[in-house]
């Protein structure tokens, strides 16, 4: 799919002039216009454009807002309040960012949860995997420290309790910590950093992005079939085909997002943090934003020791190790099918899995005691079996479904039996 010579046809001079010299216009073309992709491709597979759409968003949104925004713990809460007061539309600026924030993790937890369906990650796309991987930590370590900025309770309070969990690492978790905190306690230093960080990390996931479009035009789009393109029949043009499909796909999305925006605009986030930060004053319940709870729970979850290993320190294993395990899934999974449509076992588990990730999230926002622990620790031990235990497993015992032969005779064999239905059932009328 990704090979082939390119069919560019500069039609100007301008235009042959510039290829001649920068290539841009061609490579635009081979890219995003006759660039060939499978011709099943479902809605799942439109959340890449919605991503690229929020990124650029959220970068133009953050950027407007930094030359309001003073990072220093005596006035930051009060420019996030003069931003929302006083400069011109910065209401909407701030609405944007921080639901935009919460949109742009709704789009890449579907699209991680479509890759595991459809067997994104199998060979020959693991880099693309890992590529994405590393998008997914850039994101959360983005969207923690913007979480800081607002400077109210949660902010603080947040800070203080995930940065402290680094002190539980052995050798160099206290230098780790004293590097976040940019001291021993979190104060103006902290802010600071957290805020270079925060308008920095957004340019470094542009930046992997633009290897994650690579690697996929390099390796090709995989489809829901899991079996690759065999003949021109089998794949259509990127434009007008799939462009279509992702404006729609876009628009739908963006109407949820202007939705919260204009009408929800708090409901994602947390009372507590229009309260502006006190160190002496602890909330009743430290909570992250809502795109980290599952971590959270697993994180909390771990309320024993094991041997040399105690419940703080194995924590803070589950939680990253949670994350981790994310980057070896491409070599857990030994089944040689691709797509979940024919594995029937596996569609069941990953669904379970779906199902156990939405409760860990639930569970996240809940206070560490009583029968939510045990609940806890119960989905935290599924979470890792269905990647450790279940994935290996069902490879090797699993009876995977007959594959279609080619993924037009996937496309066109359901349309024949569609048609071939519709005689029979007028026949019948006929004889009724």
């Amino acid at each position: 799919m990704s090979g082939g010579h390119s069919t560019y046809k500069p039609s100007t001079g301008l235009e042959r002039w510039i290829d001649q010299r920068m290539p841009l216009p061609r490579l635009i073309y081979d890219s995003f216009v006759a660039y060939p992709v499978p011709r099943n491709l479902n809605y799942a597979y439109t959340f890449g454009g919605i991503l690229s759409i929020m990124l650029v968003a959220q970068i133009l949104t953050g950027v407007v807002l930094a030359m309001h925004y003073t990072a220093n713990t005596e006035m930051a809460f009060n420019s996030v309040e003069k931003i929302m007061r006083d400069v011109n539309s910065g209401w909407l600026l701030r609405y944007l960012h921080s639901n935009g924030a919460s949109m742009f993790f709704v789009a890449v937890y579907i699209h991680i949860f479509r890759g595991l369906y459809y067997g994104s990650y199998k060979a020959p796309r693991e880099l693309l995997w890992i590529l994405g991987c590393i998008i997914y930590l850039l994101m959360m370590a983005t969207g923690f420290m913007g979480y800081v900025l607002p400077w109210g309770q949660m902010s603080f309070w947040g800070a203080t309790v995930i940065t402290g969990f680094f002190s539980a690492i052995p050798l160099v978790g206290d230098w780790i910590q004293q590097l976040l905190l940019g001291g021993f306690a979190v104060d103006n230093p902290t802010l600071n950093r957290f805020f270079s960080l925060h308008y920095l990390l957004p340019f470094m996931i542009a930046g992997v992005v633009v290897l994650h479009v690579w690697a996929l035009h390099v390796t090709g789009q995989t489809n829901p079939t899991g079996i690759e393109p065999k003949s021109k029949t089998d794949t259509v043009a990127f434009t007008p085909y799939a462009t279509i499909k992702d404006a729609f796909a876009m628009v739908l999305f963006l109407l949820l997002f202007a939705y919260f925006v204009f009408y929800l605009p708090n409901y994602l986030g947390h009372p507590d943090n229009y309260i502006e930060a006190n160190p002496l004053k602890t909330p009743a319940h430290i909570v992250p934003e809502w795109y980290y709870l599952p971590f959270y729970a697993i994180l909390r979850a771990i309320t024993f020791s094991i041997g040399p290993i105690d419940s703080k320190l194995g924590g803070v294993l589950a939680m990253f190790g949670s994350i981790a395990v994310l980057f070896f899934v491409p070599w857990l999974d030994t089944s040689k099918v691709r797509s979940a449509a024919y594995r029937p076992w596996y569609k069941l588990f990953f669904w379970l899995f779906a199902a156990n990730a939405i409760f860990l999230g639930w569970l996240g926002s809940r206070p560490a005691e009583g029968s939510y622990v045990l609940m806890a620790q119960a989905a935290t031990l599924y979470y890792f079996a269905f990647f450790l235990v279940i994935m290996p497993l069902l490879g090797l015992i699993e009876t995977p479904r007959k594959l279609p032969n080619s993924i037009t005779e996937a496309v066109l064999g359901k349309t024949k039996a569609g048609a071939a239905a519709v005689p029979e059932g007028a026949a019948a009328d006929k004889n009724a």
